[in-house]
């Protein structure tokens, strides 16, 4: 049985704690099990090694780019393997190109569209713990080593659990599990013991970090179970699984999430006929900046106003990409508003139970906050409101849905 395990920056940020997540994978050898490790640079060594690139090049060739930031986590697979050693187990570490990780061309947030495991399998067979360097691969095409973005070591280790057939993909992080609210806002947030793989995509997409985005769009694609625990202690996490086995507890709702990391943008007075917004959004698409919310007004005298969220990174961006199409389509004009936050509800159970969004604007409502922007799917309801009123927001929503408790251990 394999069993791939995922340690954070936190988890390796020094040799002490290289040295004791050596420990923790020696154990789950000792239990017989198969073991591949996905390690992620130590502590803010990404930060650093961009620091120097940008001290040395105002806008860094993203090839070389690449190429340095890949350097960090090929130190922690090493430093690994080396304790793994000291403590009588054979490892073999591998970068991700050399762990079969095929990926596209894309410099800096590379997809995933491939894995060929035979080393891996190979090294297994041969009684190693294998450990390979997250966040990292090799394009098809070009050769190159690519970066799979933020958070991607969590993506490479749930790749790796579904080529591998693993019974299970550990993410070990700095937090003990996934909460129903950020407990840093929400004294009283509940740790969740599981959670369906639809309901934690919303609340990655929504701003929970707990999981990358497209980690969990991998696990629930390739049916992985995704156990969250903390590297610091030996609980029971929580269980990101398909949603038959997931909804056990049967939760209406399961948490709020909440993401200050967007930015509103807003076409003025855009002419309301047919292609203006497939022109608008073709553009941002080609342009690589992902869109969230969608709202279109009322048109009036024959012109509308089209509103959208955008990551805060990509806002000046789309904003001078925009004003230079405005005498294409014929727009007054574009505002780019950063001081805005976005608020989400999630839970399998909303699809049964009607009146959950009429309980949420209620309870923005009653604390005076609000809501310039609303989305909805079947499991999630968003809203926008001013950064300033998130925390108030994130708890008035928490209290009316009573997802508060003692925190399990």
């Amino acid at each position: 049985m394999i069993v791939v395990q995922k340690y954070g920056g936190s988890s390796v940020a020094d040799t002490d704690r290289i040295k004791r997540v050596a420990e923790r994978v020696v154990q789950v050898r000792r239990d017989g099990h198969d073991v591949v490790v996905v390690v992620s640079a130590m502590g803010k060594t990404t930060d650093q090694l961009i620091r120097q690139a940008e001290e040395v090049s105002g806008i860094p060739p993203a090839r070389e780019l690449d190429m340095l930031l890949t350097a960090g986590e090929r130190i922690s697979m090493s430093l690994l393997a080396m304790a793994m050693h000291e403590l009588g187990y054979t490892a073999r570490s591998l970068t991700g190109s050399q762990a079969g990780i095929i990926t596209d061309t894309t410099h800096g947030k590379a997809r995933i569209i491939d894995i060929t495991p035979g080393r891996i399998n190979s090294a297994l067979a041969e009684g190693h713990v294998v450990i390979v360097a997250g966040f990292q691969g090799v394009s098809r095409d070009s050769k190159d080593v690519t970066t799979l973005g933020r958070g991607g070591s969590d993506t490479t280790a749930v790749a790796l659990a579904g080529a591998l057939g693993a019974s299970v993909c550990e993410i070990y992080t700095d937090v003990d599990g996934v909460y129903t609210a950020d407990p840093r806002i929400v004294s009283t947030a509940r740790k969740l013991q599981r959670v369906s793989h639809e309901e934690m995509l919303e609340l990655a997409a929504c701003g929970a970090k707990v999981l990358q985005v497209r980690s969990v769009e991998y696990a629930r694609n390739h049916h992985v179970a995704v156990h969250v625990r903390s590297s610091f202690s030996y609980g029971e996490g929580t269980w990101v699984q398909d949603e038959s086995e997931a909804n056990m507890e049967q939760a209406v709702i399961s948490g709020v999430a909440h993401d200050t990391g967007e930015g509103k943008l807003v076409i003025r007075r855009v002419p309301d006929k047919p292609g203006v917004a497939a022109r608008i959004f073709t553009a941002l698409a080609e342009a690589n900046i992902n869109i969230d919310m969608i709202v279109q007004n009322v048109s009036e005298d024959g012109t509308t106003d089209i509103s959208c969220t955008v990551p805060l990174a990509d806002g000046p961006r789309a904003d001078l990409l925009l004003t230079a199409l405005l005498p294409e389509i014929g727009a007054e004009g574009i505002l780019f508003d950063s001081d805005v936050a976005k608020v989400s509800l999630v839970g399998a159970g909303m699809k049964t139970h009607p009146g959950v969004a009429a309980a949420m604007f209620s309870a923005l409502s009653d604390a005076g906050v609000n809501i310039e922007m609303i989305s909805t799917s079947t499991i999630r309801i968003s809203v926008v409101v001013r950064a300033a009123e998130v925390s108030t927001a994130v708890q008035a929503v928490h209290d009316r849905f009573n997802l508060g408790g003692e925190v399990e251990t």
